[in-house]
Formats: C-alpha cells, structure tokens, sequence
C-alpha cells in the first residue's frame, strides 16, 4: 500500500514539474488594421417604383428578371376619370379658339358695332361743325346748336367705349384660349400618368401589385435597379467611422461564397447616423465582382484602415486592461499601434526577446 502512494507521488510531482506556463516571445511580421462590418449586396440605383395617380391595375407590362429601358411601360393603371376630364378639356379649348376666332366670334359683333357707330359718328360730328360754323355767324338757334353737339359727344363717348370694350374682351378671349390650352395639356399628362414607365435602364427585381388590384400613390408597385453594378453597403460603428474614408480598400466575402474574398473600394460614406442602430452606411464598389450577385445577398466585410511592414506585434489574447501584459518581471505597461483582429503592434515597453504570459492561463 505505501509503495503504491510512493509510485502516485512520484507521477503527480513528475506531471507538476513537467508543466510549464504559457508563455510566448512577441514576434515580428507584416500588419493591417480594418474596420469589420456587416455587409449587404443591393444593385445601384435600386429604387421603388410609385403611381402618380390612383386607379385599379389594368396589365403588368414586364415580370421579375426583365430588362428594361429608361422610360419603357412597367405597368398599366385603369381610370376612366381622366379621359372624360381630356375630352372635356378639349371641348372648352375649342369652344374658346372659335369664340377667339371663329367665324361667330365675340370680337367680330363688337366689330360690327363699331363700324355703326363710327358711321354715326362722323355724321354727328359733320352735322355738329356745320351748326357750329351757323352759329359762328349768328345763322340758326341756339337749340338746334345744343342738339347737334349733344348728338357729336354722345357719339364719341359710344364709339370709345365700344373699342375699350373690345380690347378687353379681345385680351379676354386670348387669356380663355391660353387656360383652356393649359387645362387640356394638363389633362393629357394625367391621362400618360396612368402607365408607370422606368426612370432607369436596368432591371425589374420585384412586382409587388397583381392585375386587377386597388392602387394608391402610397404603395410601392415595383423595384428597378441596375442590372450590371451592385454596391456594396456596409454598416460601421460609430466609434470607428471616423477612420473611414474614400478609396481605401475593402476585403468582403459573402454567405453565398463560401471561402472565396473579394476586394473593392469605398465609394461613398453617407453622413447620417442610424440612431436605432448607431451606426453609419458606407458604400463601396466591387474591384471584380462575382459572376452572379442578388438583392440582399449578405456577408462580411474588413474596411482596411492602414498597414506597416516588419513591425513587433503580440496576440490581442495577451493584453491586460487593453495595454499591459505579464512578464517575468511583473506585469507592464506598453504602447500600442496598429491592432488586427488577432495582433497589435507593440511600440514600447518590451522587446522582442521579452516572454510575455497568457492572463487568461491558470
């Protein structure tokens, strides 16, 4: 039995002694800091498409998967409002070119009123000198006098206000005819509003109304986009969005890719945080993108921030309080640089021949 306690003792020191702490030398070796983000494939130029007017849906004119031209018909919307409303309009810009115009125009009865009293007048007027050339001589009365300039004044007084009235009913005809065109223009771009065409040369990603639905100008009826170019959307932290700016590198690998990273470049960094959240959406461009890409096609992505060659870097898994770590000589204090997702850069406080010890270790 004590042989048997002796032969444990023996193994349990010999195992003790045999253990040794987790302990390695910083090493040496070429670093990149990046930014991780999430990442979401959507084609450029991806909009929603929406009705000017409200009708029922008559035909869609394209399906999912279709390329479309800028301004091609997508879609067909029903409403019989707008052509009574054209027709009408159309009947009123001809009724006011004919009464503009037209052979019974109210210019050419107000014409006709001043040629009678303009005739009237010159009459008035040659009976009136002639009196008053009498009554110059004292030939005549006096009544007969006041009787001819009476008739010469109202005459004159009819005639001007004959023409003032047909001036102005003449810049009223032409201010009709410019409304009634107006109104029918108006009418015909309501009526064109009823077929929903593409803004873009792209794609029809989704259709999300069935003929015969009820539409309103508040529900979107379909999705276009590009058909070639994706963008790359991202989301970044606020505290790391400020190092982030045009041109710098992405490295992105994608669910539906397996294993394989892709490269590309930031494009564009839209200045409004999300407060739900909290972070910015950034943007960037395939450098070659895959053969075949979606909408909503997800993934990750490492923003690269910068990168220096042969610098002395230790595991993240080392540090204490984000800037000790264990050595022989107790724990210290050290400086750090540029930091991956496995290693930082040590810029002071140890050197390359220093053991430095796991805290996270027994």
């Amino acid at each position: 039995m004590a042989k048997q306690i002796l032969v444990l003792l023996i193994v349990t020191l010999s195992y003790s002694c045999s253990k040794t702490p987790d302990k390695i030398l910083p090493v040496k070796r070429n670093l990149t800091e990046s930014v991780y983000t999430s990442v979401t494939i959507q084609p450029d130029s991806l909009y929603k498409v929406y009705a000017a007017v409200a009708g029922i849906l008559e035909k869609n004119l394209v399906v999912e998967g279709d390329k479309v031209s800028k301004n091609e018909a997508l879609i067909q919307i029903i409403n019989n409002t707008p052509k009574l409303n054209t027709q009408n309009a159309k009947l009123s810009l001809e009724l006011a070119k004919e009464n503009y115009k037209g052979s019974a125009a109210i210019l050419s009865e107000i014409k006709d009123e001043i040629v009678a009293v303009t005739l009237k007048y010159k009459n008035d007027s040659i009976n009136f000198f002639r009196q008053k050339n009498l009554w110059d001589q004292n030939i005549g009365s006096k009544v007969e006098y006041d009787t001819k300039k009476l008739n010469y004044e109202l005459s004159l007084n009819n005639l001007q206000l004959l023409q003032s009235k047909y001036n102005r009913t003449e810049n009223e005809l032409q201010i009709a005819v410019k409304q009634a065109e107006n109104n029918y223009k108006t009418s015909l771009i309501a009526t064109r509003d009823f077929t929903v065409k593409s803004k873009i040369n792209g794609k029809v990603y989704a259709l999300y109304k069935n003929q015969g639905e009820v539409i309103t100008i508040i529900d979107p009826l379909a999705a276009v986009g590009s058909e070639s170019v994706f963008i790359i959307e991202m989301l970044v932290d606020e505290v790391d969005i400020v190092r982030v700016s045009i041109n710098q590198k992405v490295l992105i690998s994608l669910d539906a890719y397996n294993g394989k990273v892709f490269t590309g470049k930031v494009s564009k960094i839209l200045p409004k945080k999300d407060e739900r959240t909290q972070t910015f959406k950034v943007e960037a461009l395939f450098d070659e993108a895959p053969k075949t890409l979606y909408p909503g096609l997800s993934g990750e992505a490492n923003i690269l921030i910068a990168s220096k060659d042969n610098v002395l870097t230790i595991p993240k898994e080392y540090l204490i309080d984000d800037n000790k770590v264990m050595t022989d000589d107790g724990i210290i204090t050290i400086t750090i640089g540029l930091q991956s997702m496995e290693f930082v850069e040590v810029l002071s406080g140890i050197k390359e021949s220093t053991y430095i010890y796991n805290p996270n270790n027994d």
